[in-house]
């Protein structure tokens, strides 16, 4: 059962956050990943678009001997997991916005998130945002184009911080931490920070990491031995986009 590899799957670059810490957390694991760059983003689709891209792309991961699946996609996860789980009997493991463990961690704080327009206005958003509304002062930022313009890499352009300062530098020295509800989104804290000034960031990827352990253990399906490895893949099938994420996975931005 500990044979197979885990698939890792995202509208795009922004998935390879968690797969950095899904290898540093399960470091004799194989692992696949595939970024579906060319229908990227989701969190700007129809819930439909979403949840038949998703199913193809973990329909293909099962075929091909998955033992578990990771959706490290907020959007995907939000529109898709529950089905996915329904229907193939092995570990599916999803993202949300990290907005519970903001919360504890920073008691009557204003937590600004930012997250895809279609992320936010899904119910598995808005029961979140419900349970911890009187727990610390939430703001959420639909941020229309952000994935899209992270996927294209050159992360230090002018165009990027233009872009941020008009999604959010109205919160600039307002705001006590940031969830990032989109796993592009973490590639970009530096940035955001340069427009918001010192805040503290969360996202889900630690914790996904740690439920994927937790879940490969209870299966038995856990590696604990010899060496792992990683396979990226793009739905944009060129060297250039192969070259973007090695860079991605590596940190070279």
């Amino acid at each position: 059962m500990a044979e197979g590899f885990i698939g890792v799957m995202d509208s795009g670059v922004g998935g390879i956050s968690v797969l950095r810490e899904l290898v540093r957390e399960l470091p004799h694991e194989d692992f696949r990943f595939f970024g579906d760059s060319a229908n990227a983003p989701y969190g700007e689709k129809t819930d439909a678009q979403v949840r038949a891209l998703t199913e193809a792309i973990v329909e293909r991961f099962v075929s091909d001997g998955a033992k578990a699946v990771v959706i490290a996609c907020n959007t995907a996860t939000s529109v898709a997991a529950a089905g996915l789980r329904d229907r193939y009997d092995l570990p599916i493991v999803g993202v949300e916005p990290a907005l519970k463990p903001a919360c504890e961690a920073l008691p009557g704080g204003r937590i600004l998130v930012m997250a895809t327009p279609v992320t936010l206005r899904l119910e598995k958003f808005q029961q979140l945002e419900q349970a911890y509304d009187q727990a610390c002062d939430i703001a959420a930022v639909p941020c229309v184009g952000l994935a899209s313009r992270i996927e294209r890499g050159n992360l230090d352009a002018p165009d990027l911080h233009e872009l941020l300062e008009s999604l959010v530098g109205e919160y600039a020295g307002t705001v006590d931490g940031v969830v990032l509800g989109c796993t592009h989104y973490p590639f970009v804290r530096r940035q955001i920070a340069a427009v918001l000034g010192d805040v503290r960031f969360f996202d889900g990827a630690a914790g996904t990491a740690r439920q994927t352990r937790r879940l490969l253990a209870a299966a038995g399906a856990l590696r604990e031995k010899g060496e792992g490895s990683v396979q990226l893949a793009s739905s944009i099938d060129t060297p250039e986009e192969a070259a973007l994420y090695q860079r991605f996975f590596a940190g070279e931005l």
